[in-house]
């Protein structure tokens, strides 16, 4: 599933997948052809554009296109843990993590970490940061309120 920039992907077996313009004289649109070349990298990418063959739901996991594989009667239930184990998250946290990964991947390092820094500089400052330092210490689950 896809929620505000955070990209995670569970795939079922026996489905297949590609991007097939090319085979009908078009080419992806909607960000296919640069999304795709940053998750899989430009030689597969131009590879799966090009010839338009789909891959199967393990070769998308072996390409880093999907983050699990899981079988068709265990999809919702994998997809439910997932999404109850995020909710249960630190939503600053996570919110902060996402902008660096997705507003330095394509800068200079140095680029990339300045804005790690700012961000990790305005995390250690919240009160999540300290419930969730306090929960690690005493044994507990943290109780995240965003603030």
């Amino acid at each position: 599933f896809t929620a505000r920039g955070f990209r995670h992907e569970v795939n079922r077996f026996g489905r297949r997948r590609g991007l097939p313009e090319a085979r009908l004289g078009l080419m992806p649109g909607y960000g296919g052809t640069q999304r795709l070349a940053r998750l899989a990298g430009s030689g597969r990418a131009l590879f799966m554009m090009l010839t338009g063959e789909p891959v199967t739901a393990q070769q998308a996991l072996e390409h880093g296109l999907v983050s699990w594989v899981v079988e068709p009667d265990a999809l919702e239930a994998r997809v439910a843990e997932l999404a109850a184990r995020l909710a249960a998250g630190a939503p600053l946290a996570m919110r902060a993590i996402i902008h660096a990964v997705n507003r330095g991947a394509d800068l200079p390092l140095a680029d990339g970490l300045e804005i790690e820094t700012s961000e990790f500089a305005g995390i250690c400052e919240s009160r999540d940061a300290r419930e969730g330092t306090s929960a690690f210490l005493e044994k507990r689950k943290p109780a995240f309120t965003g603030r």
